[in-house]
């Protein structure tokens, strides 16, 4: 004899452990590309500036990529992923395509701390952070990424009085002292992602015109 459906029972989608995380992933690159289209579609009506427009979409674009990466083949192609879930949102998908936030696609020299520039730095500060929370340690790791990022931060106006500056110097001088196969520790690591994490976010302010 057949057990009765029961229609308030959740229907589960996986039976072990690795299924699970495949649906999650997948739910998370739709999420990623829901936001995405959202993002852009504000941008265009101006109901986010610029400075508050290029970092959001930096980090969509790199969790995007990321996300691929995880979900490997059961996601041929974005079109098809898109296709398949019925996903009609034409903004997020042209933005995937080009790879980059609309404020670099259609830079000018007017505006560089808006457009360019915000995009790279941001994107800096996210490998960085992504680079310290993947375990890696060592010099030759570590110190061109973080040199790349101050570089890039030290271009905005303002910079030389914001604190996260000094504190990333510090660390790049201490990377600087050290060989290159050396590593620093693991107290050292949590300090400088809690540091970077905090000019990230001082950075942003600072664009934006927020104060604390």
């Amino acid at each position: 004899m057949s057990v009765p459906l029961s229609l308030d029972e959740e229907a589960r989608l996986y039976s072990t452990n690795a299924e699970r995380e495949r649906y999650e992933s997948l739910a998370t690159l739709y999420g990623i590309i829901v936001a995405l289209d959202y993002l852009e579609r504000a941008y265009v009506r101006d109901s986010v500036t610029a400075v508050e427009y290029s970092p959001a979409c930096t980090r969509l674009l790199s969790q995007y990529k990321t996300m691929l990466k995880l979900v490997g083949d059961d996601v041929p192609s974005i079109e098809e992923f898109m296709s398949r879930y019925r996903m009609d949102l034409p903004a997020a998908l042209h933005r995937l395509k080009v790879g980059v936030p609309a404020t670099v696609e259609h830079s000018s020299e007017a505006g560089p701390e808006t457009g360019k520039w915000v995009a790279e730095t941001t994107q800096s500060f996210i490998t960085f952070m992504d680079a310290l929370k993947l375990r890696l340690r060592a010099k030759d790791q570590l110190h061109p990424i973080l040199q790349e990022l101050v570089t890039g931060y030290a271009r905005f106006k303002g910079s030389k009085d914001w604190e996260g500056r000094s504190k990333m110097v510090s660390w790049l001088i201490t990377l600087n002292g050290m060989k290159a196969s050396e590593e620093i520790t693991e107290e050292q690591s949590r300090q400088l992602l809690f540091d970077v994490d905090h000019a990230y976010a001082e950075f942003f302010r600072s664009l934006s015109g927020k104060d604390d």
